[in-house]
């Protein structure tokens, strides 16, 4: 187990400025670009794959880093070039991390490579756990997985929603209720191989931030996959699902994994840290202005109305950053959220994200308003931290259930 230390190493450092000079030189100029054309940055993304920063080796490299501090870096950085441009090229992660977080050896070697592709045939992949009738409650999901046993397939019904890189990724990986009678616990996780018949990509959002990362619906018609494609496979989800009923017959006893929850609480504290990128880009942009930027013969900076709101805004990227770093190192280190860090983390920082892209549009003024500027579309990015993978409210929820001993459902 790693020591907790503030201080980065000389590889992390390295590593840190390497993805700080593509985020300056590759991913800002074109921010502007595709935000305007709402469209996956592919050209983007292949650069990052030729570098070997889209890649399983270079994630693989930050998630087993033993002081849990390569993810969050390398998130952070990212996303200080653009927000839409960096979930287009981390998006996939969430995928991968379903599988690492409820496969088998087998199942995590076979389709997290599928996943990527290589620099030349760039590939994605896409997490589908929302519905248009139950996004943060996992409980009402209605996409059914049912098991042929004579074909040893499951067959998958329902729409999915919000789903990013939904209907265009090479692997999808889909969550789906295979036993209602025991809430979110009858949940499991399913990968739907390429070209799979009945997969398709429903409506296509148009949103308000982070336009450059393709959001969509994935409808599921009689969507026939392998039995090895159920994560984890059915030996071990019938043991759970025996538990499961045990559980709810005695009314109390081991709590069950989810799977979907599994794979959000382990990407919390991540997306806590693309927060942090956007609001130290935010920050950085108005702290450049206010030093520049002259009114009544003197830099606004020098006004205590604009220095202090600068102080509280750095103030709250550090404290958020800390966050998210200590619940990274927690989750390496193996150390239990016994007061929901992870959701800490994410509630803290992405509500940081807002507070400060609204205060770098405030110091810029006028001109913070117009597109002219990144501030304008970096406070539209960041809505985005506050609603997906668990909105502010839900993760209040978290923490407080956790806090008084109640049961996360």
């Amino acid at each position: 187990m790693a020591e907790f230390t503030l201080e980065l190493n000389d590889d992390q450092k390295q590593v840190r400025d390497w993805l700080h000079g593509f985020a300056a030189d590759v991913i800002r100029p074109a921010a502007s670009e595709w935000d305007e054309r709402e469209e996956t940055p592919w050209p983007v993304i292949q650069e990052a794959a030729k570098v070997g920063i889209y890649s399983l080796d270079f994630y693989a490299q930050q998630f087993f880093d033993p002081t849990g501090l390569g993810i969050p870096m390398a998130m952070e950085e990212l996303f200080w070039g653009d927000a839409g441009i960096a979930l287009s090229i981390v998006g996939t992660g969430l995928a991968a991390v379903g599988v690492l977080a409820n496969g088998t050896e087998e199942q995590i070697g076979t389709w997290i490579p599928q996943m990527y592709g290589d620099a030349n045939d760039v590939k994605v992949a896409a997490f589908c756990s929302s519905e248009p009738d139950a996004g943060s409650d996992v409980a009402s999901m209605r996409t059914r997985a049912v098991y042929d046993q004579a074909k040893d397939e499951w067959v998958l019904n329902g729409t999915k929603t919000w789903a990013t890189n939904g209907g265009i990724a090479n692997v999808h990986v889909v969550v789906a209720v295979v036993d209602a009678e025991v809430g979110s616990k009858g949940h499991a996780s399913f990968i739907v191989p390429p070209d799979t018949p009945g997969l398709s990509q429903g409506q296509k959002f148009k949103k308000h931030g982070i336009r450059a990362s393709h959001t969509a619906e994935v409808v599921l018609e009689d969507v026939r996959v392998p039995g090895h494609c159920l994560l984890g496979g059915k030996e071990k989800l019938d043991q759970r699902l025996a538990r499961a009923h045990e559980r709810a017959a005695s009314g109390g006893g081991e709590r069950v994994k989810n799977a979907a929850m599994a794979t959000f609480e382990a990407s919390r504290p991540a997306v806590g840290a693309m927060a942090v990128g956007t609001a130290r880009a935010a920050y950085e942009v108005a702290l450049d202005y206010a030093k520049t930027r002259t009114q009544f013969g003197r830099p606004i900076i020098d006004n205590q109305g604009v220095a202090f709101q600068l102080a509280d805004m750095r103030t709250q990227i550090d404290a958020a950053r800390l966050l998210v770093w200590r619940a990274s190192w927690m989750a390496a280190a193996g150390k239990p959220f016994e007061s929901a860090e992870g959701s800490m983390s994410k509630l803290y920082a992405s509500e940081t994200a807002k507070k400060v892209t609204a205060q770098a549009i405030q110091i810029l003024g006028g001109n913070g308003f117009t597109r002219e500027y990144p501030v304008e579309r970096m406070h539209r990015d960041a809505a985005i931290y506050t609603i997906f993978e668990g909105t502010s409210e839900i993760q209040r929820l978290v923490i407080a259930r956790t806090l008084s001993g109640m049961p996360i459902r």
